[in-house]
């Protein structure tokens, strides 16, 4: 066979000559192999690829459940007490109040997200001024939307 032989210095460029049948041919990479890397390389490449975004999906899917359970317990916590468990607003609090019932696709409709944020955020006054619901505290924008998420779930 009459193919060169190249061997490779530390700064990469290719040095050598002769024939591929001398000892020092033998084994090491081609040019061609060089300049794409070997099929070994190219194999390790693409597995560390799959295992990078396998890698990136499980830690989106953790992060996105441990905010739901999150959500759903500051709203065990904080809202049920007057939008009851089931986000009805048959609670107590939530008659005397004028909860609206969660679960009804009208209401959900009719309440956008950025009013939903702002009553959790900043509270909730009726007509004649009166605080209905009182601001929550200590939540992050993200706990906010999360909460607005996890009320969403309770349309029928």
């Amino acid at each position: 066979m009459n193919k060169k032989c190249l061997a490779f210095g530390k700064n990469g460029k290719a040095f050598g000559g002769g024939n591929g049948d001398n000892a020092n041919c033998q084994s090491g990479p081609t040019l061609e192999n060089r300049q794409r890397g070997t099929t070994s390389d190219t194999k390790l490449r693409l597995n560390m690829k799959k295992i990078l975004t396998l890698s990136v999906a499980i830690m989106a899917v953790s992060a996105l459940s441990a905010t739901a359970a999150d959500a759903k317990a500051t709203y065990e916590k904080d809202c049920a007490k007057c939008h009851g468990a089931d986000g009805k607003g048959e609670t107590k609090m939530g008659k005397k109040n004028g909860a609206k019932d969660y679960t009804s696709a009208k209401v959900q409709d009719e309440l956008k997200d950025e009013a939903a944020i702002k009553a959790i955020k900043e509270g909730y006054k009726d007509k004649e001024g009166k605080v209905v619901m009182k601001p929550s505290e200590g939540l992050s924008d993200d706990e906010v939307k999360g909460l607005v998420a996890y009320m969403r779930k309770f349309k029928q």
